[in-house]
């Protein structure tokens, strides 16, 4: 429709033209086409369409499904040194801190491999690589969400558990991110990093950074990711051969080294948890407890060393996200009624 006239009535009918009123604006001092206005609407719609993708685009950028998962570890490790002493106040503080260093971490290692991630199926879509978000913009953002992070929590919750965050966040952006274009070690490096915030729940609770029992939460988490991370990077071995990645199943495309390093974290993870349950009350049953909570995955670990392909892969990955849970639900509940 032109912006010059305003036809009104039926189509087959064209009696009656009307020109466009004067709308003044008195502010301005000058007047405008009421024609105008439907399309200024449309401008302003436009721009808060696109303030709102942005923003969304920034959030997207802190993965809020990894951070979610981190935040439980985080918290059932508080629970499990506190049990029914634990201070909701404090669990408040540690999460608000803990997800904005968590989404920081995430934010800049998105920056960093912006041009990788644009090469692969997956993540060619993230807010970087699709244009969505700027990389000044999600520098800046990154940075910013770090540093208010780690203040918090050193102000919050205590100064041991800010700086494991900051050593978390180290591992993640400073090592495991570079090394992934490096060598296949950086499974390990990113697994301590991803493993840390166990640590962090546990010196929140008042642990201290020496107790054994921290550091064998930490190795549940560090053992769970091996199965769960050989899944993923097998599944996607093409993708991250294209972006450049070194992960296991690229450098070594049989798919038995991956499998062994599966078996070997599923494995040693329900001796860490018969460990940390031995302690308390109806130890022998929180034992039992915690090995049938890992069968699935050593199961299905064995399976996949077997017979490489996506398929055991995929009942692999589906087998750690049972497992995480069960075994995490297993420790609270010694910890609770021990």
């Amino acid at each position: 429709m032109s912006g010059d006239l305003v036809v009104l009535d039926r189509p087959e009918r064209l009696s009656t033209v009307v020109r466009p009123t004067r709308v003044p604006i008195a502010s301005e001092g000058n007047s405008i086409d009421a024609a105008d206005l439907p399309h200024r609407g449309r401008h302003g719609g436009t721009a808060a369409a696109s303030l709102k993708a942005s923003i969304r685009g920034l959030y997207d950028l802190t993965k809020p499904r990894i951070v979610m998962m981190i935040l439980i570890t985080t918290a059932m490790s508080a629970m499990f040194l506190a049990g029914t002493d634990l201070s909701l106040w404090m669990l408040m503080h540690l999460m608000i801190g803990t997800a904005a260093v968590a989404g920081s971490a995430s934010v800049m290692n998105q920056f960093i491999e912006r041009e990788a991630d644009a090469k692969m199926m997956r993540t060619m879509k993230r807010p970087l690589p699709s244009g969505l978000v700027s990389p000044g913009a999600a520098l800046i953002f990154g940075i910013t969400i770090g540093l208010l992070g780690t203040a918090y929590l050193a102000i919050n919750v205590g100064r041991s558990t800010a700086f494991v965050g900051v050593a978390t966040w180290v591992g993640y952006v400073m090592l495991y991110t570079p090394l992934k274009q490096k060598t296949a070690w950086n499974t390990t490096v990113g697994a301590i990093a991803g493993a840390l915030p166990m640590m962090m729940g546990f010196a929140a609770a008042g642990g201290s950074l020496t107790d054994p029992r921290g550091w064998l939460l930490v190795a549940v988490l560090f053992l769970w990711q091996y199965p769960h991370f050989m899944a993923i990077a097998w599944m996607y071995r093409g993708q991250y051969a294209d972006a450049g990645f070194k992960m296991t199943p690229v450098v070594e495309p049989t798919g038995k080294s991956a499998g062994w390093q599966a078996i070997a974290g599923a494995l040693a993870l329900p001796a860490v948890l018969i460990t940390l349950v031995l302690p308390y009350n109806y130890a022998p049953l929180f034992a039992v407890l915690a090995v049938a909570a890992s069968f699935g995955m050593i199961r299905s670990s064995f399976r996949f060393c077997g017979s490489p392909n996506d398929v055991t892969a995929r009942q692999l990955l589906m087998s750690s996200l049972v497992q995480l849970p069960a075994s995490l639900a297993v420790l609270i509940a010694a910890r609770l009624l021990g």
